[in-house]
């Protein structure tokens, strides 16, 4: 299933709530767009849309956030495949939730669903003053 939601910051909230009813329960969600597309703070109102409670920060240099209410945030811009492999990280991703993962390539979400994972991809691209969010889901 493929759906485009157009949304500005300010009712961001209402295109994460319409995004988190496409979404499997447990997922990796691959967010991809061009840097300061607005990943980050989609994951932080997917999180509050799943009614994570927890204050959601980029992972850029931890590569791995794990929040409350099944929620984890990855950001793979400095860790290529084989280094998130070899750091274990696949295996967190068997975890129930969500898997919101930025930078994620096209290899890892083959690998992914080569694997069985219910995989997700929103791309975003900004458009005057808001942004498109292209979801594509499985189901």
């Amino acid at each position: 299933m493929t759906k485009i939601i157009e949304a500005s910051l300010e009712n961001l909230d209402e295109a994460a709530a319409q995004i988190e009813a496409m979404l499997p329960e447990d997922a990796v969600i691959f967010l991809r767009g061009d840097l300061a597309s607005g990943k980050t703070t989609l994951t932080k109102a997917l999180a509050e849309a799943k009614g994570c409670s927890s204050r959601v920060t980029s992972p850029t240099f931890s590569i791995q956030q794990v929040y409350d209410n099944g929620i984890a945030h990855y950001d793979l811009y400095q860790c290529p495949n084989e280094k998130f492999l070899a750091m274990g990280l696949l295996e967190s991703l068997e975890a129930p939730g969500w898997h919101l993962v930025e930078w994620g390539d096209e290899a890892l979400e083959k690998l992914l669903r080569s694997h069985g994972f219910n995989v997700a991809v929103i791309e975003i691209t900004p458009k005057e003053g808001s942004r498109l969010y292209k979801v594509e889901t499985d189901a």
